[in-house]
């Protein structure tokens, strides 16, 4: 069965599913849809904003565990979408994150759709279902926490961080701020005559990083990154204009509004707050309580990205975050996955899923 989900992840990995070509999404989307059609699945598509998202479900759309993935990736040069396989490891963009996934939940949907026909049932019998989204890697909110109002599950797998040996029950929420600074033009052999907005943007960055002076070993507390300055026109005359991106990760030891608010006050510039996005946290739930009992060894963790499990926290669903093991690859030139962990996450994933259908 690895064979058949590392064939069908370098299938996916082939479409250039970056945002900058949205076309992309929709024909490996369209893909999918075909490729579930050859099996006669009963499957849903859904668009909003132009974001495709998939439903594999019972036709009653409640299911008790759904396993989410996503097929849109980061963007990356033409050369990493030709996939191979080296020592061990797949390699391509996507091969991690998350089109591995994506094809390991599709096999094992048609893996037990299979037993179940068998057993002279139909899909409505599966004890889970699918969520494959096109937008995660933009903030989820066209695909998951738009799709996630459509159905009604009791608990959530999404293949999207971990390992094997690790599942993900914290992530951090994210915060993205737009600073603007202002100043006046003049020209950059009078800079007197002028006021550089450049200055005022770097005093406000000194101001902000005093709001983010904890360090701690794991590093579980808030931390600020400045992602992109704009700014200027010509070497040779003062700016009017700077503006900077800023990437903010919190716990649950803070509280983002008062954070956004305190920094509001503390700068000098405009501040625009273009995504506040909660914090994912697994929930309690029997589904978790019957995978530790299956398997003592895992451990649970955080981590301090982000994914689309943060949207399950506003519809009340328990969920955690698992997957293959990648060696910290996601998003770099070298991304890759390790087949080996693929095929431990597809073992254990297919007998939880088997012991589900017992009960």
């Amino acid at each position: 069965m690895t064979d058949d989900v590392i064939s069908l992840t370098k299938e996916l990995i082939r479409f250039k599913t970056m945002h900058a070509h949205p076309e992309e999404i929709h024909r490996c989307m369209d893909f999918i849809q075909e490729y579930l059609s050859e099996y006669e699945v009963h499957f849903q598509r859904l668009e909003h904003n132009y974001v495709p998202s998939l439903l594999v479900l019972p036709r009653s759309a409640k299911v008790p565990v759904t396993l989410m993935t996503h097929i849109d990736v980061v963007d990356g040069p033409d050369d990493l979408y030709f996939p191979y396989e080296e020592n061990g490891r797949l390699y391509g963009r996507g091969s991690l994150d998350d089109k591995y996934a994506v094809a390991l939940s599709l096999q094992l949907f048609l893996s037990h759709l299979k037993q179940a026909r068998h057993n002279g049932d139909d899909q409505d019998a599966l004890p889970f279902g699918l969520l494959i989204t096109g937008d995660e890697e933009v903030g989820g909110c066209n695909g998951a926490r738009h799709s996630l109002q459509h159905f009604q599950t009791d608990f959530c797998i999404a293949l999207d961080g971990g390992n094997p040996g690790k599942v993900v029950v914290k992530e951090k929420g994210v915060i993205k701020l737009k600073l603007i600074c202002r100043g006046k033009t003049a020209h950059g052999a009078r800079p007197w005559l002028g006021v550089n907005a450049i200055d005022g943007l770097i005093d406000d960055y000194q101001i902000l990083r005093t709001f983010f002076t904890e360090q701690r070993p794991d590093h579980w507390h808030k931390t600020l990154n400045l992602g992109r300055i704009q700014a200027g026109t010509s070497h040779n005359q003062v700016p009017e204009l700077a503006e900077g991106i800023f990437d903010i990760r919190y716990t649950e030891d803070d509280d983002p509004d008062e954070l956004i608010d305190s920094i509001r006050r503390a700068v000098h510039g405009t501040l625009e707050v273009e995504m506040n996005e909660p914090l994912f946290h697994s929930g309690d739930s029997p589904y978790l309580d019957l995978l530790q009992e299956m398997h003592p060894d895992l451990a649970f963790g955080f981590e301090h990205g982000a994914s689309d499990a943060r949207h399950l926290s506003e519809h009340n669903i328990p969920g955690i975050v698992w997957g293959a093991e990648g060696e910290m690859s996601q998003h770099s030139e070298n991304e890759h996955v390790v087949i080996s962990s693929v095929e431990k996450i597809y073992t254990v994933l297919d007998m939880f899923l088997g012991r589900i259908a017992e009960k």
